[in-house]
C-alpha cells in the first residue's frame, strides 16, 4: 500500500510541481487548497484541474478560510493594497498574507491525521521569495517540532510528522527544470497577484515565473496580457 502524502495545493506554479515531485516519490496524493478571500482566487479553480490532472479530484479538499480577508493587511486579501510592479527585493512585500503558511500547514497537518498521513508537502521557498518569514526553514523546523508535539498522530508514534518542503533552496529556473522533466502540467497553473484571466506580466510573482521559463529555454505556456 502506498504511503499517503497531504499536499497544500495552491493553482500556482511551485505547489503543482510539489505534487509532481509527490507522485514521482510513490506517495499517495491528497490535495488541500485554501480560499481565503484572495485577490487572485481563480486560483482555486487551477488546483481543481491539476487535482484532476493528477486523477484526484475526488479526495481534493478545499478548505475556506475566508477570516483571512476579513483580517486584511495584505494586497492579496485587501484591493485597497495596491500589488507592487517594481520587481523583488528584500522587504518583506505587501503580497505577505499574515500567518498564511502556519493556518495552511496546521489545516494539512490535521487533515493528515484523519486520513493517516504523516507526511505533508508544500512548495515554500526562501530563495526566490526573500522577505516571507513563512517560508524560510527555520520556520518550517519549528512548526515540525510543534505539530509533533501538538497532535495525536505526533506523540503516540515512533514515525513523526514531516512536513517536506522539495523547493526551499531551489531558484525558480531550478524548479521548473525539475517541473518539465517530470511533465508537470504547467499549462493548468496561475501564477499571477493579479487574479485576471491572463498573468499580467508585471507583478512579482509574473516577472520570476517569466525568469525561471527563460532561463530554462522555455516557452511558458500560460497566456499573458504584457510580456516585457
Amino acid at each position: 500500500m502506498k504511503e499517503k502524502a497531504v499536499i497544500v495545493l495552491s493553482g500556482g506554479l511551485d505547489s503543482t510541481t510539489c505534487m509532481g515531485i509527490a507522485r514521482d516519490r510513490g506517495y499517495e496524493l491528497y490535495p488541500i487548497t485554501f480560499f481565503y478571500n484572495q485577490r487572485h482566487h481563480k486560483e482555486v479553480e487551477h488546483a481543481k484541474r491539476v487535482a484532476e490532472h493528477y486523477g484526484v479530484a475526488d479526495r481534493h479538499k478545499v478548505v475556506n478560510v475566508s477570516f483571512l480577508g476579513e483580517i486584511g493587511g495584505s494586497a492579496l486579501t485587501d484591493e485597497t493594497i495596491a500589488v507592487r510592479t517594481s520587481g523583488v527585493d528584500e522587504e518583506i512585500p505587501e503580497t505577505y498574507v499574515p500567518a498564511r503558511n502556519l493556518i495552511f500547514l496546521s489545516l494539512a497537518v490535521a487533515y493528515g491525521e484523519v486520513i493517516g498521513a504523516r507526511t505533508i508537502y508544500t512548495g515554500v521557498n526562501a530563495v526566490d521569495y526573500s522577505g516571507y518569514p513563512d517560508c524560510r526553514p527555520e520556520f518550517i523546523r519549528s512548526l515540525t517540532e510543534t505539530v509533533n508535539l501538538a497532535t495525536k498522530m505526533g506523540v503516540t508514534s515512533e514515525q513523526k510528522i514531516k512536513i517536506e518542503t522539495p523547493l526551499i533552496h531551489l531558484t525558480k529556473a531550478d524548479i521548473i527544470r525539475i517541473g518539465l522533466a517530470l511533465k508537470v502540467p504547467y499549462e493548468l497553473t496561475t501564477s499571477c497577484y493579479q487574479g485576471e484571466e491572463e498573468a499580467c506580466g508585471v507583478c512579482d510573482s509574473c516577472l520570476l515565473r517569466l525568469k525561471g521559463f527563460a532561463e530554462n529555454n522555455a516557452v511558458d505556456p500560460i497566456p499573458y496580457k504584457s510580456i516585457s
